[in-house]
Parts: C-alpha cells; structure tokens; sequence
C-alpha cells in the first residue's frame, strides 16, 4: 500500500513537472475541459434548438450576448450548445483511431512482406483529400452522428499506423530490443513491453494533432450539410448560417462560431506542440 502511494505521488510529480515546463499542454488542456464542462453544464439563456422567429438576425445586446441568425437561434446558446457535439464526436473518433492504428502500425512493424503491402495500399488510401474522404463516407453510410466518428476513424487510422509504424521500425535495432530477443521475448512481447512504451509520446502528440483535424472535419461535414443535422448545434451549421448572412453585414452569426472552432483548434494544437517539445527536450 505505502509502495502504491509512493508510486502515485512520484506520477503525480512528474506530471506537474510536464505541466510547469510545458505550459502550453495545461493552457490547451485547460481550454478543452472548459469549452466541455461549458456546453454540458452551463445553463443557457434560450433554447439551442427552438428559434425565435420574432427575433431574427438580432445584433449582439443585453439579451442576446452574441445576437441572433436568420433563423431566429440565440447564437450565444448554439455556440456553447455546439461544444457538448462537436468536441465529443472529435474526442471519440480521434480516440479509437490511435486503439485501432496503434496495434495495427506495431504488427506493420514486424519484417514481412504483407507489411510493406499494407503500407504502400494506406499511401493510395491517404492520396485523397480527407474531408472528400470524410463527405463520401458520410454520404454512402448515412447521415448520422455515429457515421461522423466511422469517417474520423477512417481518416485518422492510417496516420496512426504510418507514425508507430516509423517509430517502431528505427527502435527494432535497439540495444534493449536486441537484449530481449536474446533471453527468449516473443514478438508480442517485445512489443508490449519494449516498443509500445517508447512509442507512446508521438502517439499522444499525433492524438492531439488528429483531435484538432476531426474539429475541423466535423466543422465541413456540416457545413457541407452531412454530419450534424439541424435543428441540433453544430459550429459548422452556424457557419453555414452565417454565410449567407454576412453580405447583410450580419457579421456576429459567422465570428463567434468560428472563434469557436479556432480556439477549439489551437488549444488541441497547443497540447501536441508542448508534447512534441517535451520529447524532444528528452532526446
């Protein structure tokens, strides 16, 4: 019990140690959190899927603090209500793409040649534009949240693999694995044990990196009218509204849902700046 104390109190000082050299991780993360417990819990002013028609395209006041679309919609409400789909839909598609990419790209790793196989077919895959991609898949499988987080682990799978894959590949002539190999360690376990271990920095860093893309493909697919359906909050649906109604000079329907994204984006981006510093200073 005193030894898993010990072990505890040793995790949690490193990782103020992370947090106090690399700020940038606990401001990004920070963010994050925020704009989740925000959309979640923060009481709203009006609903985020009843419009108003009575008040339409209303600027920003006392009552509406980011104003109103040409809907009707409180933007202020939908753009926090937008936090508690957008950035789950990113979080879950970003996260069982490294469970499926990592495992896949360590079992690449090994000599072989359906490896190398695999490999070439994912540089065919990844020749296309991801959010074509993404809007093909979404279209062909329907238009449903769950099909939103199929596109993101598709998208985001093979960079996965590429990343582990790499990374695994420059460890095999390692000292430590060579010793392991030598007193009798599978494969698996080598991997397990040896690789997988030294793989898990860039595996966070690239994690973070995907979380920021899947923001900005959910922000496409429902500009695009696939992914999020209305009347439910979307920040790409309000940026779908916003544009057709900026030429009137309605400029708050498209700014604060897009600051949204943008903040969004760079608190995800920061995150896998910090870590990437963080093993390169280990380097």
């Amino acid at each position: 019990m005193g030894e898993l104390r010990h072990r505890s109190g040793e995790t949690l000082k490193a990782s103020f140690r992370v947090l106090r050299d690399q700020p940038g991780i606990g401001i990004g993360l920070s963010v994050v959190v925020l704009m989740l417990l925000a959309g979640f819990f923060l009481p709203l002013p009006y609903s985020p899927t009843r419009p108003d028609p009575l008040n339409v395209l209303q600027p920003p006041s006392s009552l509406h603090w980011f104003g109103t679309d040409s809907n009707g919609f409180d933007v202020f409400s939908r753009t926090i209500a937008s936090a508690a789909r957008d950035l789950p839909l990113a979080l879950i598609g970003t996260l069982l793409s490294a469970l499926v990419g990592v495992p896949l790209g360590l079992l690449a790793s090994t000599k072989g040649p359906w490896s190398e196989r695999i490999m070439r077919g994912l540089d065919v895959f990844q020749s296309f534009p991801l959010v074509v991609l993404a809007i093909a898949i979404v279209t062909l499988m329907g238009n449903r949240l769950e099909n939103v987080i199929i596109a993101i682990l598709i998208v985001n799978v093979p960079r996965f693999m590429r990343l582990v894959r790499s990374e695994a590949l420059s460890l095999r002539e390692s000292r430590f694995i060579e010793a392991a190999r030598a007193v009798g360690a599978t494969p698996l376990r080598v991997m397990r044990k040896h690789m997988f271990p030294n793989v898990i920095g860039v595996v966070l860093s690239q994690t973070s990196l995907a979380a920021a893309q899947a923001i900005g493909i959910i922000a496409a697919l429902s500009f695009l009218g696939v992914g999020v359906s209305p009347p439910n909050p979307s920040w790409g649906l309000m940026i779908q509204t916003g544009v057709r109604s900026i030429t009137s000079g309605d400029w708050w329907v498209i700014v604060f849902p897009g600051m949204a994204v943008l903040i969004a984006v760079a608190a995800f981006n920061l995150v896998a700046d910090g870590l990437q510093m963080r093993q390169e200073n280990e380097r």
